[in-house]
């Protein structure tokens, strides 16, 4: 059946990826099980010391591919997840956070998740965040904004096991590109959660701040790009049709009745013609970006991955 692979992407912060593979592997050893490793390091700059791998007992062999630039969180996921497709037979692959975020101890869950009956992606729900009240506010308005723009819900992050039957079709997805889950939901590939703890950082600060955030929030919305743009060409067109509504029953009142109040009928007009021609403007420009969406040649993982990939260096066979 092959192994069971852990992916974690990796941005200079090799010193938590350290104590992560510690935790990771005792937490696998308890039960029974047994993984190998492939690390991404996303474009990090060269360590004051080189990463040394521990004395495990249930880790078996550890990859890391070294990217050529840094691309960012999401993107080093899809090289990750493309390259174990071409290169690596397995069972399944756990994606995780290098930082201890996404806790060690709940990977043999996953993977015990993963195994049960149909082939499905299993991805780790936060049951209760732990951020401060800022940002769950913030992350409250993202998952509305996210369910108004796509109709689509999301409440899981990049935490989860995907089985190997279903890692060919995920990898052709050029969604997966922006973001992950995103990518898994649009697709409908069939999938599930299970409820964890967020774990706190083990070493180290983190890099993410507001502006990462934001731009990792607009990314999974952009994965569904052409569907918030054919929902918006909806609502413009609904638009423009209460705009007519509107201007016919202005102009019935003017002619046909002695309600209207002098001067008001042109200024109600001119102003339903002004919002009229605005909203005519916004759908050509929607149905321009719809079509250029459809002829626009995407970046698909299982085909573009090795490009971005300088080299691969075995640290444990």
């Amino acid at each position: 059946m092959g192994p069971v692979i852990v992916l974690l992407p990796v941005y200079d912060d090799w010193s938590a990826l350290s104590l992560v593979l510690e935790r990771l592997d005792g937490a696998l050893a308890r039960t029974g099980l047994a993984a190998e490793v492939v690390v991404v390091d996303d474009g990090s700059p060269a360590p004051a010391a080189p990463f040394e791998p521990g004395d495990y007992r249930a880790l078996g062999a550890l990859t890391v591919l070294h990217l050529g630039r840094n691309v960012g969180h999401q993107r080093a996921i899809a090289i990750g997840l493309a390259y174990v497709h071409a290169k690596r037979p397995c069972r399944a692959v756990v994606v995780m956070d290098a930082d201890g975020e996404d806790d060690p101890e709940d990977v043999p869950r996953l993977i015990e998740a993963g195994g049960r009956d149909r082939p499905r992606i299993v991805f780790a729900r936060r049951a209760r965040r732990s951020e401060g009240p800022v940002f769950r506010a913030l992350y409250r308005l993202y998952k509305l904004v996210y369910r108004l723009l796509t109709g689509d819900s999301i409440s899981f992050g990049n935490f989860s096991i995907v089985p190997a039957t279903l890692l060919p079709r995920l990898v052709l997805l050029s969604e997966l590109w922006s973001h992950y889950p995103s990518a898994v939901v649009k697709a409908r590939l069939p999938f599930e959660t299970i409820p964890v703890q967020r774990a706190h950082r083990l070493a180290g600060r983190s890099r993410m701040s507001l502006v990462s955030l934001v731009l990792h929030g607009l990314g999974g919305i952009a994965a569904h790009g052409d569907v918030i743009g054919v929902r918006a060409l909806l609502g413009t067109l609904v638009a423009i049709v209460l705009c007519l509504v509107g201007i016919a029953v202005v102009v019935g009142i003017r002619l046909a009745t002695d309600l209207a109040i002098p001067g008001w009928a042109s200024y109600v007009v001119g102003l339903l013609v002004a919002i009229l021609l605005q909203t005519v403007s916004l759908s050509l420009v929607f149905i321009f970006m719809i079509l250029n969406s459809r002829n626009y040649s995407a970046v698909i993982p299982r085909r573009d991955y090795h490009d971005y990939v300088a080299s691969e260096e075995r640290l444990r066979a």
